[in-house]
């Protein structure tokens, strides 16, 4: 996806489905009443459908599409209302927000499109176009540092970017040599910065504008 896509009715309706039948299956489980909890199955039900729409809403936002190789709406009808139960509190869906669609993502292990505002793991690598080079390869990837300790480390998925013992991630940029040895050269806050150094240290270097963070 390029950004130009909008939501896809049948993608929210199978996202509705897979919530609704996922949480019937909890409530069954364990005694609770869903009619209960949201004064009524009428309320359940919108509340299932706003969180089907917003999360749609922040998929044709986030998710590289492209790099999935399945049907999006089967695909989330099969797996969103599993992963809902997982990450999420399917008793009190009025709270559920973007941070949530994140999760879901996550579990799902949705390939991503990198993003400044969005805090998710990425590495990606590039082959120097300058021959002669102590550098083989550039690579920009996320990592943090620990805020006692002070070490820096990979921050992969999984890792929580809100970890009150680290600094907010941040991207490193850094040169790799032909026996894979990594040198560090410079931090970045955004992509696009690190990306503007790389490409003066080796123009033409086929680093991708948007890149994908997959699992």
């Amino acid at each position: 996806m390029s950004g130009n896509y909008t939501n896809d009715p049948a993608a929210i309706f199978c996202c509705a489905v897979s919530l609704r039948d996922a949480a019937m299956e909890q409530s069954r489980a364990s005694g609770l009443s869903l009619s209960d909890v949201y004064s009524g199955m009428d309320g359940f039900l919108r509340e299932v459908m706003r969180v089907a729409t917003l999360f749609e809403t922040w998929a044709t936002a986030h998710v590289a599409f492209d790099h999935l190789g399945e049907v999006w709406p089967y695909y989330i009808e099969d797996r969103f209302g599993d992963a809902c139960v997982e990450v999420a509190d399917i008793w009190s869906l009025a709270g559920f927000d973007e941070m949530d669609c994140l999760r879901i993502a996550e579990q799902l292990q949705l390939p991503l499109y990198y993003g400044d505002v969005l805090v998710i793991p990425l590495e990606v690598r590039a082959r120097n176009t300058v021959t002669g080079s102590g550098f083989a390869e550039f690579g920009i990837q996320t990592v943090r540092i620990h805020r006692i300790e002070a070490e820096v480390v990979p921050f992969i998925r999984g890792d929580d970017p809100w970890d009150e013992d680290y600094e907010l991630p941040r991207l490193a940029l850094c040169g790799i040599t032909a026996e894979g040895q990594c040198e560090h050269i410079a931090d970045f806050i955004t992509y696009r910065d690190a990306l503007s150094l790389v490409t003066k240290l080796a123009p033409g270097i086929d680093f991708p504008e948007r890149p994908v963070a997959t699992a």
